[in-house]
């Protein structure tokens, strides 16, 4: 029995003191305006507001006006109104995560939303709202990690701590394209941020598409869109502090989140309630201010371990030059492109090769994986510039060797990229099966493919 008493008096301590309060008096949409704690708080604080019918609501504070708090809620404001009791709470936004959170699935609070009862605390906090590890104390990236899909292991290699953007329009595949990564990468621990999704998918996804094999060992943090902006920008918080848990004991992650986009728009739209002036396409300045806080929080640890982070971006009518896109790119390592005419003719995952990239390339190939993954898109890039061309029968055979060579390859290299949802390739084999499509020598004489431990960026 002291075993349990034990655990029950560290959770006993770690209860937050509620010593200050003052009175709502305010509420406009989402916003609600607090009299009497302005000089206590500050943003980022939380306060508890004693809504009428016993009824409780987490708040965080976002800014303040005329001498007054401004609070947005983790919840619904129905029951809060003028005089309720709003109380300062004192303790850090922080997350007590353990071993045992691997296989759940909880909510933007840390909550289990799965069924499956309690979630054992750690012994550990991890701040919610932790800043990246400094740049110079920070480890180069790491080895090849083996994505399992052959098209990114090929041609668009990914280094351990490396962070990498999807970028789909809505409908091209980018779910199922998650699920494989999140089953067939190599990696220790799968960390799942699942931001402002259909409720309705989110169960299909995770038993359909991750399965009991995916989940096992993955942790998955959902905020759906009907949830405030608050809980859905708190749920990509909560994905990278989770991560940053099983990095700090040395281990390698995988991060997915999804989407991006959408934490952007809950900023946005807590931005907007706070007073901010919209900006480019009515996102406010701390949308920006936010992205490199949060993106630049995965990759290398300082003492081992990685995250290695794949974020994807929903592109707002295929536009990947829009400003949440454009932002994004510039903070990321690179991007694996979802290309929506290579999904309407049905060729999946639908990756646009010759628009992706990945910025550990070359220095992480050998001499010999460059050489090979050169040519293939070279015989890529040369079909794709007479594709309409082609199509028309404008082209005679014979007028160029090399465009006659690309038209050769051509159905040989998009079988090569097409893969099922439920098949794994492995970095070994998908240069050996590319090899072979190319016919070039595989593995090549006295070479061999090898594999860095540390990937050079280049611009």
């Amino acid at each position: 029995m002291e075993e349990p008493i034990k655990i029950l008096l560290d959770e006993i301590d770690r209860l937050p003191e509620v010593r200050l309060y003052g009175r709502v008096a305010s509420v406009l949409g989402m916003m609600i305006e607090v009299a009497g704690l302005e000089r206590e708080l500050s943003v980022g604080d939380r306060c508890v507001v004693r809504a009428r019918g016993d009824h409780s609501v987490m708040c965080e504070v976002v800014g303040f006006r005329q001498g007054r708090t401004l609070l947005l809620p983790f919840g619904a404001v129905e029951g809060i109104g003028l005089g309720c009791r709003a109380e300062m709470m004192r303790a850090e936004a922080a997350i007590w995560p353990s071993e045992a959170w691997l296989g759940r699935v909880v909510n933007a609070l840390g909550e289990p939303i799965d069924g499956k009862g309690p979630l054992p605390s750690g012994t550990v906090p991890c701040p919610l709202r932790r800043p990246p590890p400094p740049a110079h104390r920070r480890n180069r990236v790491g080895p090849k990690i083996d994505l399992g899909v052959r098209a990114l292991n090929t041609f668009l290699t990914c280094c351990r701590g490396q962070r990498m953007g999807i970028f789909a329009g809505s409908g091209v595949g980018k779910s199922v394209l998650l699920s494989m990564l999140a089953r067939y990468t190599a990696s220790d621990v799968n960390v799942i941020g699942l931001i402002g999704e259909r409720g309705r998918e989110v169960q299909e996804w995770l038993e359909d598409d991750l399965g009991p094999e995916g989940l096992a060992r993955s942790v998955v943090v959902v905020a759906t869109s009907d949830e405030p902006p608050l809980m859905r920008r708190q749920a990509a918080y909560m994905t990278l502090a989770i991560a940053e848990y099983f990095r700090d004991q040395s281990r390698d992650v995988l991060c997915l989140v999804d989407s991006v986009t959408r934490f952007a728009m809950a900023q946005r739209e807590i931005g907007l309630s706070a007073g901010e002036p919209p900006a480019s396409k009515g996102y406010t300045p701390s949308v920006f201010a936010q992205l490199p806080q949060l993106l630049e929080r995965a990759g290398p640890g300082i003492n081992g371990g990685s995250i290695t982070g794949l974020f994807t971006v929903l592109v707002e009518g295929d536009d990947h030059n829009e400003p949440i896109a454009d932002a994004v790119r510039g903070i990321l390592d690179g991007q694996v492109v979802l290309d929506r005419a290579i999904a309407e003719r049905n060729r999946y995952p639908a990756i646009n090769i010759l628009r992706s990239v990945s910025r550990t390339m070359p220095g992480c190939n050998s001499e010999a994986e460059n050489e090979l993954v050169g040519r293939a898109r070279t015989l890529l890039a040369t079909y794709e510039n007479m594709a309409e061309l082609i199509r028309i029968g404008a082209y005679k055979r014979g007028s160029d060797p090399a465009i006659d060579e690309a038209i050769l390859y051509q159905p040989q290299l998009e079988a090569f990229l097409a893969q099922a949802k439920g098949e794994r390739s492995d970095l070994a084999t998908g240069y050996a099966e590319l090899a072979r499509i190319l016919n070039m020598p595989w593995p090549p004489q006295g070479a061999g493919a090898q594999t860095v431990t540390n990937g050079s960026d280049r611009s």
